[in-house]
């Protein structure tokens, strides 16, 4: 496809946004500080105002970083945020991170959004799945489902990387922000959620993004009495990263910080890594929405 046809597809994509977001009178944008959910609140500010409101879960899955550029996004831009905090570490349906761990996240999530959205006066909560997250394997789709939870920019057709795309023309600085899912998701599936796994693999990123790796994971797995750390990070920096970085810089940092063992993934770094080994038997097991 040309250029020209895809820039026109794009803009006619963002017109249906537009049109769509009006239609719904005022909603309440289930925001992450990511690059759909920027987008999604900074459109739907634009086109409803007041009329919309930017709502953040904070939780200790969500890095302190990630919350405070969040904030810092929300400000620059005009729109309003409000955040609440959510209670998926309450459950042991969350903790014993199942296959499905998402699907109870996002109920945590739209348990707290729709009654809060009826109290404001709100008519609908929006979130930001994109025509290309239904390739994805996404059990918190159910989740959205069961809640009536609207997604904009599913329905206008907008993939990724007219997202993308679209956040550059408008000066977004989330354009060519790298996926920032929670830090429950470095932990594979069947070993428990907890605090302190948590504190590691964000302490552990932090030390890695230090170096200037910006799209990476510190993937977390139980090994005897102690933490192994799997480092994921594009293979186009892998053998650098090793020859400067890792053994010198890296490795004692992450063992310092409270891991026992650290590794670096030959494979590189690619988005839901944990999900290679469990996603057919994972997507059976989903709740049904019916």
């Amino acid at each position: 496809m040309r250029c020209g046809t895809v820039a026109t597809v794009t803009n006619e994509k963002l017109e249906r946004i537009k049109s769509l977001l009006r239609s719904l009178e005022s909603c309440v944008v289930a925001y992450s500080g990511g690059v759909d959910s920027v987008f999604l609140a900074v459109v739907a500010h634009q086109e409803l105002g007041r009329r919309a409101l930017a709502v953040i879960a904070d939780s200790p899955s969500l890095p302190r970083h990630e919350l405070a550029e969040a904030q810092a996004i929300a400000k620059g831009f005009g729109f309003r945020l409000e955040v609440v905090l959510t209670e998926e570490f309450e459950d042991e349906e969350y903790l014993s991170n199942p296959a499905t761990r998402c699907y109870h996240c996002k109920s945590a999530l739209f348990q707290k959004l729709v009654p809060f959205a009826k109290q404001w006066g709100f008519a609908t909560v929006v979130y930001g799945e994109n025509a290309s997250d239904s390739r994805d394997y996404r059990p918190g789709r159910v989740a959205a489902d069961e809640f009536a939870i609207r997604a904009p920019l599913r329905e206008a057709g907008l993939t990724k990387d007219e997202i993308r795309r679209l956040s550059r023309a408008m000066g977004l600085p989330t354009a060519e922000k790298p996926a920032q899912p929670c830090l429950s998701s470095r932990v594979p599936y069947g070993e428990r959620v907890t605090l302190e796994k948590l504190r590691l693999i964000e302490a552990g990123e932090a030390a890695v993004r230090r170096l200037g790796i910006r799209d990476l994971r510190v993937r977390l797995h139980e090994l005897g009495q102690g933490f192994l750390a799997r480092v994921e990070v594009p293979r186009g920096e892998w053998s650098q990263f090793v020859e400067r970085e890792f053994a010198e810089n890296v490795g004692p940092a992450l063992l310092k910080i409270g891991f026992q063992y650290v590794t670096l993934d030959l494979l590189g770094y690619r988005r839901g890594s944990l999900n290679e080994t469990v996603v057919p038997s994972a997507k059976r097991n989903v709740p049904s929405s019916q």
